[in-house]
């Protein structure tokens, strides 16, 4: 026999202050107050896709003769990075270094570059319904006006570069640039990062590298065009494929890089179990970096639940708001968060004991930076984009285009995926049929709010 139960009032054997409580936060159970209303939720308002443009085509009309063949490949990558060009809808892009995989040799992972005479390139689009116009494409050159490619820079530093199939050794390239952030200055010049120095790239109007500012003692030579050693020397402990990823411009013409992952120090197992990055700022006027921000990603299955590998933790993007506040994206390769930061007055962390390789422990293996007082940045959550239905995977670009609305765009890695079943039995492209996508999204709030 089920035992009858007998419903109270509320207010029966509660005090006065617990009964206030409760009505307050709901039933006891914990269920909302029916006339509460729900938090307002972030929402996606429209979403644009590039076409299919193939690449040899859209290279040797910047560049004639760079791509002789392109096996398939569509224009992809240009999600790296997004900024706003000035007019509704528009806005400036980045490739990356181009099409590139991994496909494992007798055990060990090969870096393949199926188009290796791809040019990095800037793009600007126009979002126009549901899809994406190519308005203009700006190449990367040389001094000389030569192609700066997407190879990497220096044996025995950077991954070995393989053709498609990881078979046949290519050579590095000094001027090579694996280009990620993207914004332009009030000159018409362009600023971009870039991943393999890492290194932080001043470009004309017409893509003319005018100098690459790397860290003290990189030691590349042989690059047809400036090279200048004006970042701190701590920067060349970076992770393969971990450089600068987030670049943001400031009222003031500072820009802001943010290193995407944490340094290797001591060592890469130091590195890929941290939760420590570092953002630098750089002023443009004085040419060299005037402040280095300590900043703590938030646990990995916080970002993405369901994820159990600190190293996935990266930061891709980073957008002034206002005079001194800045958006940091924290993502894996499946989800992302948005948080605000106000960036402090004064040079933080940069040459302290902290920016010393030999100083143990490392920043980087601090599990509680304040306690070795380390002023890391204090953050707020914006939005999480990882509960955002209709936003895709991979956001690596975001821009303001609004008080409360912003623009994302994905990096679709050209189409690419790992292992040599990427291609067919006639060495073109099988593609992942992912696309680059700019989504629209309205904020419940403000972001000056």
């Amino acid at each position: 026999m089920s035992k009858r139960v007998v419903r109270r009032p509320l207010s029966v054997g509660l005090p006065l202050a617990l009964l206030a409580t409760v009505c307050a936060a709901g039933t006891a159970t914990g269920a909302p107050d029916r006339h509460e209303r729900p938090e307002p939720a972030a929402r996606v308002t429209g979403s644009a896709v590039l076409p299919d443009i193939p690449l040899a085509g859209f290279s040797n009309g910047l560049l004639p003769g760079t791509v002789a063949d392109d096996r398939g490949v569509m224009l992809g990558g240009t999600g790296s990075d997004l900024y706003p060009a000035g007019r509704k809808g528009e806005f400036w892009t980045v490739t990356d270094r181009g099409p590139n995989g991994q496909i494992k040799i007798d055990g060990k992972k090969r870096r393949t570059f199926p188009v290796p005479g791809f040019d990095p390139a800037i793009v600007r689009i126009r979002v126009e319904g549901k899809h994406i116009r190519v308005l203009r494409s700006i190449a990367l050159t040389t001094r000389s006006g030569a192609a700066v490619t997407g190879l990497p820079n220096q044996r025995g530093r950077d991954e070995a570069p393989y053709t498609y199939d990881a078979k046949a050794p290519l050579s590095y390239d000094p001027n090579g640039l694996d280009t990620e952030g993207i914004v332009r200055a009030a000159d018409g010049t362009f600023w971009l990062v870039d991943e393999y120095g890492p290194s932080l790239v001043h470009v004309s109007a017409r893509g003319r590298v005018l100098t690459r500012y790397v860290p003290r003692g990189l030691g590349l030579t042989g690059a047809d065009y400036p090279v200048v050693e004006a970042l701190p020397g701590v920067l060349l402990n970076r992770r393969i494929n971990r450089g600068f990823e987030g670049l943001a411009l400031l009222p003031d013409g500072d820009l802001v890089m943010a290193v995407q992952s944490p340094l290797s120090l001591p060592d890469q197992d130091a590195g890929e179990s941290s939760r420590n990055v570092r953002l630098l700022r750089f002023s443009t006027k004085k040419r060299a970096v005037t402040a280095e921000y300590a900043y703590r990603f938030d646990p990995v299955d916080v970002v993405d639940p369901g994820e159990d590998d600190t190293s996935e933790l990266k930061i891709s993007s980073v957008v002034a708001v206002g005079r001194d506040g800045l958006l940091v994206e924290e993502r894996t390769d499946r989800a992302a968060r948005l948080h605000r930061v106000t960036l402090p007055r004064g040079s933080g962390i940069l040459g302290s004991a902290w920016d010393d390789p030999a100083t143990s422990p490392s920043y980087e293996e601090l599990s509680d930076p304040s306690a070795k007082g380390v002023p890391t940045l204090r953050k707020s959550l914006v939005v999480d984009l990882g509960r955002i239905t209709g936003v895709p995977g991979k956001i690596e670009g975001v821009a303001v285009t609004g008080p409360d609305t912003l623009a994302l765009i994905n990096d679709n890695d050209f189409g690419m995926t790992d292992g040599a079943e990427a291609f067919d039995a006639n060495g073109r492209l099988i593609d992942s049929g992912i696309d680059t996508s700019v989504t629209l999204l309205k904020l419940p709030r403000p972001l000056h709010g």
